[in-house]
């Protein structure tokens, strides 16, 4: 599957402008996680990307929509991946992919959730700051703590170190997530 085909099975079910930006950061902490770990890149950003490519348009039904879908176009690595991404759902872990987008998805969005509350947004913000908001049940509440330790631990990555990688990564792409510094006038 291509990126544009993904993108396509992404905009078809999603319009909301802070789930389309969770579905592009999750791809590039993907991407950039596949390259550095010799996997194939597309598979990975495509899968980042389509991870919650039915929530809006099927809450009820997540993931199993965009999972029958991937299926139908034989891409059962990705759907896969795709249907283990929460732990409570029972899913084995069966690949470094599965284990990825369970280690990548709810901490990427929790890391973004601390940028958008700091004037600096991502400059500047280290891996020390956010373990330390983790610490804090009411800030970002409907994150699931449990999950983004489980999924460092699955993935087999130190937490803070899998943090700064990813806050890295959102860094290189700031200005296209809108998470660049705040104006002094703004």
């Amino acid at each position: 599957m291509t990126r544009q085909d993904a993108q396509e099975i992404l905009t078809s079910m999603t319009t909301s402008e802070s789930l389309l930006r969770h579905a592009r950061t999750v791809e590039l902490v993907m991407e950039a996680y596949a390259e550095k770990l010799g996997e194939d890149t597309t598979k990975w950003a495509v899968t980042g990307l389509l991870h919650d490519a039915d929530y809006q348009a099927h809450p009820d039904q997540h993931p199993h929509v965009i999972v029958s879908l991937l299926r139908e176009r034989n891409e059962e690595e990705i759907a896969h991946a795709i249907s283990a991404h929460y732990t409570k759902w029972g899913v084995n872990y069966d690949t470094l992919l599965d284990k990825a987008l369970i280690a990548c998805d709810e901490v990427t969005g929790f890391i973004v959730a601390c940028a958008q509350v700091r004037p600096q947004r991502l400059e500047g913000l280290e891996a020390k700051s956010v373990i330390k908001k983790l610490g804090q049940k009411s800030f970002a509440a409907s994150v699931d703590r449990d999950e983004v330790r489980a999924g460092a631990e699955l993935f087999g990555v130190d937490l803070k170190e899998h943090i700064s990688f990813i806050i890295g990564v959102l860094q290189k792409h700031q200005e296209e997530l809108q998470l660049s510094p705040q104006l002094k006038d703004e």
